[in-house]
């Protein structure tokens, strides 16, 4: 089970308790891929539901996906940006595959098969908090990615920022998802800090955990001008966001998806 889904849970009491209040829509899996190691990108095409189009308005939305075959649920995190939705009609996650799980039988599917989604849930990142912000800092490891991905390519004016960067962590390269978008996201004016907990003997960067890297860093930032935004392992985001507030920056402008 990943930290994300750890998190997303805790927002609900349990799935059953999810699945006797949401209505669900039945859509199709169009394409499924591999994202790095024992992590997929699902795509799920809900072009012909565009209630569920339209319930996704802001990154860091979740939604509770069933399969409908074997009465199993998870909740999941939408890693495309809402834009995609409303041009292509296509819902994209990052899932990753843990042995006995539902996730891993929803990355067994294959194109056409069916599943079923609630509408989007959650309020998301509310980047409004951090609009005035010249240093953003966005911290995920593992599949906590996921929204990031959306936040960074919905945009958030990280071009105009002064100092906008992404702290993301993983156990190994292989295990880093969206590698393939760093150049992208780099060119928008975030600045990829990649962090390896158990890299390969000639990884030259940033090893440890994430708030380690950022410990680190010391840049100086001004607190009253920074914010930041985090998703993944419960022990990152508490220890980073005590950092943060420990150095004067508002606990309104530290966000979360849940």
């Amino acid at each position: 089970m990943t930290s994300t889904t750890l998190l997303l849970r805790r927002v609900l009491s349990s799935a059953a308790a999810l699945r006797s209040t949401v209505s669900l829509h039945r859509v199709s899996l169009s394409s499924i891929s591999p994202a790095a190691e024992s992590l997929f990108q699902i795509s799920l095409d809900v072009s012909s539901s565009p209630s569920l189009i339209s319930s996704y308005t802001r990154p860091g939305q979740y939604l509770q996906l069933r399969l409908p075959h074997i009465n199993r649920s998870t909740l999941l995190a939408i890693a495309s940006p809402p834009s995609l939705a409303e041009s292509n009609g296509v819902f994209e996650f990052l899932v990753k595959s843990v042995s006995g799980s539902t996730a891993e039988m929803l990355c067994e599917l294959k194109e056409g098969d069916v599943v079923e989604l609630s509408h989007a849930i959650g309020n998301g990142f509310e980047i409004e908090a951090i609009r005035c912000c010249q240093s953003v800092l966005i911290f995920a490891t593992g599949s906590g990615i996921s929204p990031m991905r959306s936040l960074i390519e919905t945009g958030f004016n990280a071009d105009e920022r002064s100092d906008v960067r992404l702290y993301y962590g993983a156990k190994n390269l292989n295990r880093m998802a969206y590698q393939d978008r760093f150049k992208d996201w780099e060119s928008s004016g975030v600045r990829i800090v990649p962090v390896l907990s158990q890299p390969h003997d000639s990884w030259t960067g940033e090893r440890g955990f994430v708030q380690d890297a950022f410990a680190r860093a010391k840049t100086i930032y001004n607190p009253h001008s920074t914010g930041a935004v985090l998703c993944g392992h419960r022990q990152m985001a508490e220890e980073i966001t005590s950092a943060l507030v420990s150095n004067g920056v508002s606990s309104r402008k530290i966000l979360k998806n849940i």
